[in-house]
């Protein structure tokens, strides 16, 4: 396909032009905008590929040749082919990019090659990026004018001057209704490409106004410093809109790969082997300004696997290089959810992972503003752990001057301690729990292991009152309450009244119950709608990290039967599930019975013998349900 576009191209820009582009192109400095690269000997360079996920680095670059190949994906090109991959570009779009960056000249001819032609007309891509650069000058002159008078206090206020507002190219949303639609449409662009760009939307009379007005405006670019959306800052309080707003999905803008602040973070991060993931525009300006260039924040969603995948990639995070990645959240409890699950997110990176909270629970920019530079580069610097700040705000949630808090925050942490990627810390952390529970290192240790084998963490250290034995989670018990909390994540439509209608009780294992209060305090699964929406839902809803971790595993977890689901798979299930608990209550019932003496107890004797009946005829109909097996 690509040799075939190369051919069709070759007539619309001059093959010596093209050829002119590929002479003049370093594929190393193309590739490093997206990758970090370091030397593999022999002149080659190598580093993490950006078309698929790899722990070590298999994606190999040759200046000499100026072509790349990946050893694991098989994907391979020039400098061409990577911006066509990596940037979803046309060919034309490719060498129109790389022609600007080395200050070439193209000439464009007829099909017949016989004569000079005007350009032809722009791709998709190229279309919007210069949509939102027009859109860009034009916010950024409108920032000078009396009606942008807040815009320019909320900013001084924030401790960012003029040289700051034009560093990050920060602009203003008139109080018109389609001032830049109209500005925008003169230049050329159509009413389908300003809706396309997420900058103009159709009004309810049908004609196309601005997306923004009367807001503080910030450009957000990607890894190569193109401008693909903006990020929109409330300034009056007459406006009944959210704090802030985003740039809509569109083709360019993919606000789960987003982050702000990256291309002017890029080669520090790199150079560094550092980032650090802030919260908000105003936090970046400020860790820049203030010496902390690798700061970096989300647009308008949470940080995530794709941002995760883009961090690696500049960070060299494989097997063998570790890079470090910091987060600062708010010390209030909306910035410890955050934190913790970050928590979980750093089991999908290799490098060592922190926190930084300020003591004063400042943000970034607050900080700066209150006490200068030198305090956000403290802040920083200051960082611990991230393990160790999730051990604690775990074990915080117990009292420790009893035996059964101490031994409850023992079961609870010891997952955490167990999933530390680098195994030879964990020894320490074994002893730092114990510390800190105030316990013996003996039963910590057992606890630790037990969770890295997969069976519930446990200690010989008994509880002050007796609890129902935990079963492993490889046990037939805890495979049916698994197999019910898949159903429940993944076909919430079809088991949701069925789910529902089981008591929490009967989910024996703690981080299976810890799930199935999150799906009851998400609203419970008969109201949901299913999909990804349900699933981050009820993630939210947990409190527990391990049960916030199961989650995401249930969800994606093939169901123990082939083909799909039908009522009778959930009834199934579900009958199976009780059935086990119902069992345990009449053993014990029975033996309850027996110590009784009937004739000094007559009344007692009865009203259980009745129960023990009434639980026996419901046992029977559980097992006829459940016949069908699993």
């Amino acid at each position: 396909m690509y040799a075939e576009e190369v051919a069709e191209m070759a007539g619309r820009i001059r093959d010596e032009d093209i050829a002119l582009v590929r002479e003049r192109t370093s594929i190393a400095e193309v590739i490093s905008d997206t990758v970090t690269l370091k030397s593999a000997g022999g002149g080659n360079l190598k580093g993490l590929c950006p078309f698929h996920d790899e722990k070590s680095p298999s994606f190999n670059v040759s200046p000499a040749r100026n072509v790349w190949y990946c050893f694991g994906c098989g994907a391979g090109g020039d400098a061409i082919k990577f911006l066509m991959d990596a940037e979803h570009l046309s060919f034309v779009e490719s060498v129109e990019r790389l022609a600007a960056r080395a200050g070439i000249q193209l000439r464009y001819v007829e099909d017949d090659r016989s004569a000079p032609r005007p350009r032809p007309q722009q791709g998709q891509r190229q279309r919007l990026v210069a949509a939102h650069a027009a859109a860009v000058d034009f916010y950024r002159a409108q920032l000078s004018t009396a009606g942008a008078r807040r815009a320019r206090e909320f900013l001084a206020e924030r401790g960012f001057d003029r040289a700051a507002a034009e560093r990050y190219g920060c602009g203003f949303a008139p109080d018109a209704w389609d001032l830049l639609t109209k500005h925008l449409r003169q230049q050329g662009f159509t009413h389908d490409e300003l809706v396309t760009a997420g900058l103009s939307r159709p009004s309810r009379s049908g004609s196309l106004i601005d997306r923004f007005r009367r807001r503080l405006l910030w450009p957000i670019r990607d890894l190569t410093g193109d401008v693909i959306g903006f990020g929109a800052r409330k300034l009056f309080d007459d406006d009944d809109g959210p704090k802030y707003l985003n740039t809509p999905e569109t083709p360019i803008y993919k606000k789960s790969h987003v982050l702000y602040g990256i291309d002017q973070a890029k080669r520090e991060i790199a150079k560094q082997g550092k980032v650090v993931v802030v919260e908000g525009y105003t936090d970046v300006m400020a860790c820049h300004l203030a010496g902390v260039p690798t700061a970096v924040a989300t647009c308008g969603t949470a940080f995530g696997a794709d941002h995760i995948g883009v961090l690696r990639r500049l960070l060299m995070d494989t097997d063998a290089v570790a890079g470090e990645i910091i987060f600062t959240f708010d010390g209030d409890a909306a910035g410890q959810k955050a934190a913790l699950r970050a928590f979980e997110d750093d089991q999908r990176f290799v490098g060592r992972t922190f926190i930084a909270v300020s003591p004063d629970n400042m943000d970034p920019c607050e900080l700066r503003l209150a006490k200068g530079d030198l305090a956000v580069r403290d802040l920083v610097a200051r960082r611990e752990p991230l393990v160790d700040f999730a051990l604690r705000h775990m074990i915080n949630r117990y009292d420790l001057d009893t035996v059964d808090g101490r031994v409850e925050a023992m079961r609870r942490a010891a997952p955490l301690v167990a999933k530390i990627k680098d195994r030879e810390k964990r020894p320490e952390y074994v002893r730092k729990l114990a510390g800190d529970l105030g316990m013996e290192i003996e039963p910590v240790q057992r606890a630790v292991l037990a969770a890295a084998n997969g069976q519930p963490a446990g200690g010989s250290t008994a509880p002050a009152r007796p609890a129902p034995a935990t079963p492993s989670v490889d046990s037939p018990r805890s495979m049916v309450e698994r197999e019910a909390l898949k159903l429940a994540l993944q076909e919430p439509v079809l088991a949701g009244p069925m789910f529902d209608a089981v008591e929490a009780a009967e989910y024996r294992h703690p981080v299976h119950a810890a799930v199935r209060a999150a799906i009851a305090a998400a609203g419970g699964a008969a109201t949901a709608a299913g999909g990804a929406v349900w699933i981050e839902q009820v993630r939210d809803a947990c409190d527990d990290l391990a049960g916030q971790a199961l989650v995401g595993e249930l969800a994606v977890e093939p169901l123990r039967i082939d083909g799909e689901p039908d009522p009778r798979y959930v009834s199934v299930t579900m009958a199976r599930l009780q059935w086990g608990s119902v069992t345990g209550r009449i053993k014990d019932l029975k033996s309850k019975i027996q110590r009784i003496n009937p004739v000094s107890n007559k009344d007692e004797y009865f009203a259980l013998f009745g129960e023990l009946l009434s639980l026996e005829q419901h046992a029977r109909a559980l097992r006829e349900q459940a016949a069908g097996g699993l």
